[in-house]
């Protein structure tokens, strides 16, 4: 099925904003709309999450995010951190792991990509 979301990805309405569950940071809340998933665990849509720090881990699956707005601190266990602003890109593979600093509220476009479906694609080509 094709999904078309009109308007920016500034504007798109978010599902009501909920407690972001493995915050550090009392208050903190996220909120997303999904465009399209395959039923299978690939999926894309759009995330928002206010300001604070929570943990991340990727297991099973990676992740393209796209920064829309806002700013933030990766973290990456073992490794420099740096920093992300509108119009960056970061790809976060199956087996990530680390924190969220969010310096004011950050919207991401995402792509969720299952491990299995990475493995499959070379059957495509």
């Amino acid at each position: 099925m094709t999904n078309a979301l009109h308007g920016t990805a500034l504007t798109a309405v978010l599902g009501a904003p909920v407690p972001k569950a493995t915050t550090i940071t009392p208050g903190q809340t996220e909120a997303d709309v999904e465009l399209w998933a395959d039923g299978v665990g690939a999926s894309t849509g759009f995330w928002e999450c206010t300001a604070g720090t929570f943990t991340s881990v990727r297991d099973g699956y990676s992740e393209v995010c796209q920064i829309v707005s806002g700013s933030v601190t990766i973290h990456t266990d073992g490794a420099d951190p740096f920093t992300l602003v509108a119009g960056d890109t970061v790809v976060l593979p199956d087996g990530w792991r680390g924190s969220w600093e969010v310096h004011e509220t950050v919207r991401k476009l995402y792509v969720m990509i299952p491990t299995t479906a990475a493995a499959s694609a070379d059957d495509l080509s």
